[in-house]
């Protein structure tokens, strides 16, 4: 069945005093993605025709910030805060060029799923004007009251501060997310008054106005959790532990072990092979990729990484932007990686730092190596061959090429390139003085007997 055209329009105007923050509401965080984004994002999930985000004035964060996750909606401002059925009024160009499905959907709402969209617009198929978004709450005080017939619609939405005590008493809550399927829907908005608590325009009310019509409101429900609107540094924790179960039970769904789940912190794309293996206190950020048969071994820290099949990482290792490693790579504990490839079977076991450039495929590089990367005004590359051996306690100071099979002897600083198959050392020759350290003891202790 064919349906009509959707709109989405994105309520984005609100302040969040309570989050206590310079930043608005809507750009804190879960998953390492702005809650705005992952609403733009379950929006596009619904294959949403067009786009509408609703922000205050002033707000152009908000604004880049909707234009970078969705290009294609289009940004109008709330003058004024009063209410949510104001808030859509002011996409009322939006409204005006739609002749289809509107779906109202919240920025401070991270953690809805597009199969909830999709029941809410099969509610419309089935013959609704209007669907609501329901939950049962586990303390419904403060929220607003779906009061139903003896069927299955919606006869009103009641604020909680306008309800009775009958009405307070009812558990089933409006989520305020909510989908039209009206000939006119303009003219429902424009019909809503003020006449309330709060004198405001309430979205809500359009069950009533719309009802006096004709028109049905249907109930959709989903679970609190997912519902749940932030609104101030509590419930943004909140969120972030909703969404990391969620994240956790899939990697685990899909094949990867996770031996402390509560102990793995994961992001929005973070993506993870089969029969990967991860240790407690690891930390996925944004851009991660993971494949087959990894082990992630304790207290690592990832970002915008890419680790290959049979990869060992960590102890305490740490992948930063651009890491990109090679099926069966070793990289060990107190190692840092920015922006190097290495290759197949190449190993950086202990305690190094790997910073622009390149390290071939089966090469080792030793303890306390460093890739001396920045000079001060610029970052230069540092290229280590194939099956070359780079030894402990060494300075590549780049840009510096080590040819394929090369040996780097322990403690140098390499400032020149180094050819295939050479060997290079830079350190001072070894001085040794017999009976030196006895002798100082021995002068040291007569210094101390005389000043005591």
């Amino acid at each position: 069945m064919s349906r009509p055209p959707l709109l989405v329009v994105v309520l984005a105007a609100g302040q969040g005093t309570r989050m206590k923050s310079a930043l608005p509401k809507v750009l804190h965080k879960v998953g390492g993605r702005s809650m705005l984004g992952h609403v733009l994002a379950v929006a596009q999930q619904t294959k949403a025709d067009k786009l509408a985000v609703v922000v205050g004035p002033g707000m152009e964060a908000v604004r880049a910030e909707a234009l970078v996750h969705a290009p294609h909606a289009r940004v109008f401002v709330q003058a004024e805060q009063r209410g949510t059925a104001d808030a859509v009024l002011a996409a009322c160009e939006a409204l005006a060029g739609h002749s289809g499905d509107v779906l109202v959907l919240y920025a401070d709402t991270p953690l809805l799923l597009a199969s909830t969209l999709e029941d809410m617009r099969a509610a419309l198929d089935d013959g609704a004007g209007i669907a609501v978004l329901g939950f049962t709450a586990t303390d419904p005080a403060g929220y607003g009251r779906l009061l139903t017939d003896n069927s299955k619609w919606v006869r009103a939405i009641r604020e909680d501060k306008d309800a009775s005590e009958d009405e307070r008493r009812v558990r089933l809550c409006n989520s305020g997310v909510m989908a039209f399927r009206l000939g006119d829907i303009l003219g429902v908005l424009s019909r809503i008054g003020n006449k309330n608590a709060k004198n405001e325009f309430y979205l809500t009310d359009a069950v009533e106005v719309a009802g006096a019509g004709g028109a049905r409101a249907a109930v959709v429900t989903c679970s609190e959790d997912e519902v749940l609107g932030v609104n101030s540094r509590e419930q943004l924790a909140a969120a972030e532990a909703i969404f990391q179960r969620r994240a956790r039970l899939a990697a685990m769904r899909e094949g990867a072990t996770l031996i402390a789940p509560e102990t793995v912190w994961l992001s929005y794309d973070t993506k993870i092979g089969r029969d990967v293996v991860i240790e407690p206190n690891v930390f996925f950020g944004p851009g991660v990729t993971v494949e087959d048969g990894a082990e992630i071994k304790a207290n690592c820290h990832f970002e915008h990484a890419r680790i290959g099949r049979n990869a060992r990482i960590g102890p305490f290792a740490r992948l930063r932007p651009g890491a990109v490693l090679g099926t069966d790579v070793h990289v060990g504990n107190f190692v840092e990686v920015k922006n190097v490839t290495l290759g197949a079977g190449a190993k950086a076991n202990h305690l190094s730092y790997l910073g622009d450039g390149s390290v071939g495929a089966g090469a080792n590089i030793g303890a306390g190596t460093i890739f001396c990367n920045y000079d001060g005004f610029a970052k230069h590359r540092t290229e280590v061959g194939e099956g070359a051996f780079v030894g402990s306690n060494t300075s590549l100071v780049a840009p510096v090429k080590i040819g394929d099979g090369a040996y780097i002897g322990s403690g140098s600083v390499i400032t020149k390139n180094v050819a295939a198959d050479a060997l290079a050392l830079e350190r001072s020759s070894q001085e040794e003085r017999p009976g030196w350290a006895a002798k100082f003891r021995a002068m040291m202790a007569k210094r101390k007997a005389k000043a005591g």
